[in-house]
């Protein structure tokens, strides 16, 4: 039997325990690294050689899809898609035969996705059957998603339940559970919501993550001052200042400044 190794990646630890424990149930497989959001998965697809890369479609800094999509052929794993139940990431995977798991994961679907991956790596065109369905099936599910964009977030102010137009936000920072939502005339409100989650029901064109915990509207960027270390201070328009994370700067500085 060939040994499948095996990296997860998830921002939630709840649910790579979860996903350890049912993976520990069968035999010949070892989880070889855990990785807590897009960018960390990256580097230890690249670092370590997984087999296999169960990858949560939502995490912060860059997608499930973003991450296979940033991967070159030849240092690509099979991968399989871990997701809470979205209908247009189903409908997307199924259409393109790519391999998905949804929350809360089965033991049984599971003991499916490595037998089929023990399969898999016995053929030699697999990694590029496997980079063509993945980029099919991300252009079908943005296709689709950007037709359910956010246009108002419904936020609880005292007895009333205010809509707020998303093009009114300027910035939205995560706070443990919470996040926090400033416009761009100052007003501040705070929802009960994860990032990743309103995250992908923005515009990315023109909401960008600067860092693990802070969203901004780029249409409310005033400035962006080069700080020690090679980050960004960022300015908003309302006077808000957001500091960029080292990895977000650099995608900042290529991408939105053009330096």
């Amino acid at each position: 039997m060939k040994e499948v190794t095996i990296m997860i990646a998830d921002d939630e630890r709840p649910a790579r325990e979860f996903l350890k424990r049912l993976l520990g149930r069968i035999e010949g497989v070892s989880v070889v690294g855990e990785a807590t959001d897009g960018e960390e998965a990256l580097r230890m697809i690249r670092d370590l050689m997984p087999n296999l890369a169960l990858l949560d479609l939502e995490m912060p800094m860059a997608t499930g899809l973003e991450v296979a999509r940033s991967l070159k052929s030849d240092e690509a794993p099979l991968i399989a898609f871990v997701t809470a139940y979205d209908q247009y990431a189903v409908d997307a995977f199924e259409l393109n035969a790519v391999d998905y798991l949804l929350k809360p994961v089965d033991a049984e679907r599971l003991m499916e996705t490595i037998e089929r991956a023990r399969t898999r790596l016995g053929s030699l065109e697999w990694r590029a059957e496997q980079g063509e369905r993945v980029a099919a099936a991300s252009a079908s599910y943005a296709a689709n998603r950007a037709a359910v964009r956010l246009e108002r977030v419904p936020i609880r102010h005292r007895e009333e339940i205010l809509l707020i137009p998303v093009a009114e936000i300027a910035t939205v920072i995560a706070d443990g559970e919470l996040l926090n939502l400033s416009t761009a005339d100052n007003r501040r409100y705070t929802i009960n919501f994860r990032l990743k989650d309103i995250e992908a029901r923005l515009d990315p064109a023109k909401f960008i993550r600067v860092s693990r915990s802070a969203l901004i509207n780029l249409d409310h960027l005033a400035s962006a001052t080069p700080v020690p270390g090679g980050t960004f201070a960022l300015r908003m328009n309302n006077g808000q200042e957001v500091q960029a994370s080292r990895a977000r700067s650099k995608d900042l500085r290529l991408e939105i400044l053009n330096l």
